[in-house]
């Protein structure tokens, strides 16, 4: 019998046990079945890196390799996985030209496969299900934003194309503001239907999907309420007797609608100016324009804060702010984002997603490596410029998009872990400063490895007419850049993160850019796993202790990797460490911890309060965080913002507000306890 706590590869290499988190990770059967001794995932004769964890090597095997489990085909290692991958993408980049000779494109297969190996960088889930697998569509992007019109053809031709991405392993988005009164609330019925009916990537979990209505649509109330009802029946369903987990088929969850898309209200600066003023909001008629009706703007941010107090949704985006930093206004405006709000760019567009690790970038004094950092930010641009014309889309008009605008997303993961290591309080000035320095760097990087690759190969197709908004978005970049407090961030990190924005800039205004976006901070879910991360994407650690819950039922104990590196960073001798975190692994809890400064415990804050103690990082403290690096990411940012249970509908607000004047582009609000 193998227990949560105690799954490991046993000495065959057989990986005795797949665990799963809602994020998607193949089903386990839960404690029930573990403590019978029953196998729910078995592969034998799995090659893994030595240095790669149990979990990691779980989640590889079991989601990722190809092929029929016990058929030859199947894959059994990850030299398989990652050469499939590294040579699918380095022959598509001969083909396409962007090597000048063979070496070239051998030494690019190096480093792509070096970085991967040693967990550096990963692709998103797309790439792993279906690059160099054979008869499968080479689908490589995650994110998607589909259009839809005021036409009964448009909206089953979008519940068509939605089936077809969550087949793929992909998520979509869709703001549905064209579609008359009495029909979005309506028509979002039938799409979550399908979303519930039609796995991600022909797997086990939920599909993803966004739909937004913009504030001003007549059925915006019937819209913000709608979610926060199905909610309440839910409940009634839990009271008499139906299984309360959310992903239990049959269960009071799987019985009521809305629960496979996350849904968002666009708002504008006017809107936001008159709620402060408890102005007066005008809905208008989709296709005239008329005022239809006339609400208090403050009561409708008012109704959007008492929904997400009862269920999470919806969420806010801002759409002044999105289009403000939009670089290619004169192709149009942005209306609508991917299911996680990270993804904000054109209808009809796609996005394939890399993310970097952040802590394989410490060396061995535990300093960040700014020029590895660097590099690893080119290498995998050029990876991800070379998936676009080469990958299969879902439709004729996303696959021309891509082509014409190429959009990118990279992002990173393991924020949070390298702050706490790092001796450095998440919800800090210093903290901030070194999380907007890195992301700086991210992108000008980026971007000035776009440029490069423009001026071999030609700009994005749509460059040229939208020169001069572009540039005046990477201005906007340069100048954030400039204010970047030098606070806490080492002086070789800070000066990379203004410098090379001088040089992206004065690269692209000479040869344009390839790429119409480069960045943007995703979830990170399972590829988080597979690179042994802490922490997701720009998250602080939820716990020192985490429980992660199986769908199957029973949970998976997991302990923070990084207190022994905090508390060497902040002074500590080995003993006093080792008495500190045998005090966590007992109490849950480093409040009270023997020998803890009382000035250290802001390093170990997280999102959740633990059950033994009083701490964890105040909301404002993630939204301040959204704040400093947003002004470095093209698009936004995929993030939770903790409330705890006993929040009102009034902080709630409050968040939304501050989110406004923060600059931010969206906002996710959840109130512990509140599911």
């Amino acid at each position: 019998p193998v227990t949560a706590s105690e799954a490991r590869l046993d000495g065959n290499g057989r990986v005795m046990v797949a665990f799963s988190t809602t994020g998607g990770l193949a089903l386990a059967s839960g404690d029930q079945a573990l403590s019978k001794g029953e196998t729910v995932f078995e592969q034998e004769d799995v090659e893994i890196p030595a240095s790669w964890s149990p979990m990691a090597a779980n989640v590889v095997a079991s989601k990722y390799f190809r092929g029929h489990v016990d058929s030859p085909e199947r894959e059994h290692s990850v030299k398989q996985l990652i050469g499939r991958v590294v040579e699918t993408i380095r022959s598509w980049g001969e083909r396409g030209g962007y090597f000048r000779a063979g070496e070239d494109a051998q030494c690019f297969a190096d480093e792509l496969s070096h970085i991967l190996v040693n967990q550096r960088m990963a692709f998103n889930s797309p790439v792993w299900f279906n690059l160099g697998v054979p008869d499968t569509p080479q689908q490589a992007s995650a994110c998607f934003i589909n259009s839809v019109e005021d036409t009964m053809e448009s909206i089953m031709d979008l519940a068509k194309t939605e089936a077809m991405l969550f087949k793929g392993g992909s998520g979509a988005g869709t703001n549905l503001s064209s579609i008359r009164a009495s029909g979005p609330v309506s028509f979002m019925r039938g799409f979550d239907a399908f979303a519930g009916v039609v796995k991600s990537g022909g797997k086990t979990r939920r599909a993803a999907k966004m739909v937004i209505l913009d504030v001003e649509h007549p059925d915006v109330m019937d819209f913000i309420g709608s979610k926060a009802d199905e909610e309440k029946r839910a409940w009634s369903l839990i009271d008499a007797g139906y299984d309360g987990g959310f992903n239990v088929p049959g269960g009071a969850y799987d019985s009521v609608f809305y629960q496979n898309a996350n849904h968002s209200v666009r708002v504008t600066d006017g809107f936001m100016q008159s709620a402060l003023s408890d102005g007066p909001w005008h809905t208008r008629a989709v296709t005239s324009g008329d005022v239809v009706d006339t609400l208090q703007a403050r009561e409708v941010l008012r109704a959007m804060a008492d929904a997400t107090h009862v269920c999470g949704d919806p969420g806010i985006q801002y759409d002044t702010s999105i289009n403000r930093w939009n670089p290619v206004k004169a192709s149009g405006r942005i209306s609508s984002s991917n299911p996680c709000s990270e993804y904000m760019f054109l209808d009809d567009t796609a996005c394939n997603l890399a993310s970097l690790n952040l802590m394989k970038f410490l060396d061995e004094k535990g300093n960040f490596d700014v020029e590895a950092f660097r590099h690893a930010v080119a290498l995998t641009i050029l990876a991800q410029e070379i998936l676009v014309d080469y990958a299969d889309y879902p439709t004729a008009q996303i696959k021309r998009n891509s082509h014409l605008f190429r959009p990118l997303g990279l992002g990173y993961a393991n924020l949070g872990a390298l702050l706490m290591t790092a001796g450095v309080p998440y919800d800090s000035e210093e903290g901030r400063n070194l999380a907007a320095s890195i992301t700086s760097v991210m992108c000008g990087q980026a971007y000035l490895t776009s440029a490069e690759i423009a001026a071999d190969m030609g700009p994005f197709p749509r460059y040229r007419m939208n020169r001069r908004p572009f540039l005046q978005v990477i201005g906007m970049h340069r100048a954030a850049a400039e204010k970047i407090e030098p606070t806490g961030v080492p002086a070789d990190l800070h000066d990379a993160a203004r410098g090379v924005w001088q040089l992206a800039e004065e690269r692209g205004r000479k040869s344009g850019f390839k790429n119409a976006q480069v960045t943007v901070l995703a979830p990170t879910g399972t590829i988080a796993f597979m690179m042994d991360c802490d922490t997701t994407g720009v998250e602080p650690d939820i716990a020192l202790v985490k429980y992660k819950k199986l769908v199957g039922g029973g949970f998976l104990k997991l302990v923070n990797q990084g207190v022994p590196m905090a508390l060497r960073a902040l002074g500590y001798e080995e003993e006093k460490i080792r008495e500190i975190v045998a005090y966590i692994d007992q109490q849950e809890c480093i409040e009270g911890a023997p020998g803890l400064q009382e000035k250290h415990l802001s390093v170990f804050d997280c999102a959740f309060r633990p059950a033994k103690g009083s701490r964890s990082i105040h909301w404002m403290g993630h939204v301040r965080m959204m704040g400093a690096v947003q002004p470095f990411l093209s698009g936004a940012i995929s993030k939770t913002v903790n409330l705890p249970e006993s929040a009102t509908p009034d902080e709630i607000m409050h968040a939304y507000v501050e989110g406004w004047k923060l600059g931010l582009k969206a906002l996710a609000v959840y109130r512990d306890g509140s599911k």
